[in-house]
């Protein structure tokens, strides 16, 4: 009985889940500290001492009324003012609490910006490999997801291939950095290019084009790569962005939008987030998160820990003779296919207890995602079998 819509979404289930829950079965039969399980981004580093301190003193203090009731669909208006102040004294801007939107983690950010936006037929276009919920992201409200290939080397994007994808139905390009599932940082002269292209397809369609940033693990880097303000790029940029990972908070649901003033149809469109916001079920965003997210918005997540696995998993991979791109952000790492159907490698990796996911989840088969965000041990104890797994494909 169920829609015809939805049986296509179950059909099509997210991998990673499926993965993640065959982890949990695998657990009980041979033991969590015997199963490597590297499906999902999920944080294994506990959220800072701050937070929790944070969330005690406003239950202890704050009015309970004001903490547990219901406020503006857009959200307590001092805690955007506050998340409006960090982005100015981080990036020199000028923003307000007009223009923020606090949101239910970065999926119903996302699903609030398509639902404001997009028209049945209207095109969005991602870079792939790209995060795999997109696709129902913008499936949801009847828009078509039009995939473009990144560069087969860095997995930057290519924006002649871009410029080649738009047309006078695209209505949004998706950019993720760092980027899941390859942990690639986009430099600046790649999204400067972007934007110069966007702004002439938009003269030459008539048309506006928003750039929706995803920015789940913009805190996530390793070294001196630099994650790009897109805004101060492209004028019609809208960022979506997540506490889920940068103060480990997956759980909670607690992010926000960002509609800059300068983009076009500013009122229309803050308007239509509000309202989406509501009759999307939301309603508003978790209110206790929203207060305790205003008072720990200087906080960062321990990076080094991410950066400790990620320099243990590339030097066991690389002797074994894996071939992977180096991780510049977020907490994964993207692993080559020693066969070119990439899930029959995820099979075999399976029979050693490792599971990863396949590349064609994400929109590039031949490839699989590690997300390292597990504990030291995981990692250790996983190379040994990575390693057994290396010997059966003769990469060594």
């Amino acid at each position: 009985m169920i829609s015809e819509k939805m049986k296509g979404y179950v059909a099509n289930s997210s991998v990673i889940r499926a993965m993640f829950e065959e982890g949990k079965k695998m657990a009980a039969i041979y033991g969590a500290d015997h199963v490597y399980d590297f499906s999902l981004g999920n944080p294994n580093v506990p959220a800072p001492e701050a937070v929790k301190e944070a969330i005690k003193d406003i239950l202890d203090n704050e009015d309970p009324l004001l903490v547990h009731g219901y406020m503006s669909n857009s959200g307590y208006e001092d805690v955007r003012g506050a998340v409006a102040e960090h982005l100015n004294g981080l990036y020199g801007t000028k923003y307000a609490a007009e223009n923020l939107l606090m949101i239910v983690g970065a999926a119903g950010g996302m699903n609030v910006f398509f639902k404001t936006l997009l028209n049945p037929g209207d095109e969005v276009v991602t870079f792939s490999p790209f995060f795999t919920e997109y696709r129902s992201y913008v499936g949801n409200y009847d828009g078509k997801l039009v995939e473009v290939p990144t560069d087969p080397v860095t997995f930057e994007p290519d924006p002649e291939k871009l410029a080649a994808a738009v047309t006078a139905k695209t209505k949004a390009v998706i950019i993720n950095s760092p980027n899941n599932p390859t942990g690639v940082v986009y430099s600046k002269e790649v999204i400067a290019r972007i934007a110069e292209l966007l702004e002439e397809k938009q003269k030459e369609f008539g048309t506006t084009i928003f750039i929706f940033s995803d920015e789940p693990y913009r805190e996530i880097v390793y070294g001196d790569y630099e994650v790009p303000w897109l805004p101060s790029f492209y004028r019609n940029t809208v960022v979506g962005y997540s506490y889920s990972k940068s103060l480990s908070l997956p759980g909670e649901r607690i992010g926000w939008l960002l509609f800059p003033s300068e983009i076009d149809d500013f009122s229309d469109m803050t308007a239509g987030a509000n309202v989406a916001n509501r009759i999307l079920g939301f309603v508003n965003a978790p209110s206790l998160m929203q207060r305790a997210v205003a008072r720990c918005l200087d906080e960062k997540t321990d990076v080094g820990y991410y950066a400790e696995n990620r320099k243990m998993l590339m030097e066991g991979l690389a002797a074994a003779g894996y071939t992977f791109v180096e991780p510049q952000g977020a907490f994964y790492l993207w692993l080559k296919s020693p066969e070119a159907d990439e899930k029959a490698f995820v099979a075999k990796a399976k029979e050693k207890q490792i599971l990863i996911v396949p590349g064609s989840s994400f929109g590039c088969a031949g490839w699989t995602r590690v997300a390292y965000c597990v504990s030291h041990d995981t990692v250790r104890n996983s190379l040994p079998g990575f390693k057994a797994l290396a010997e059966e494909y003769g990469l060594r």
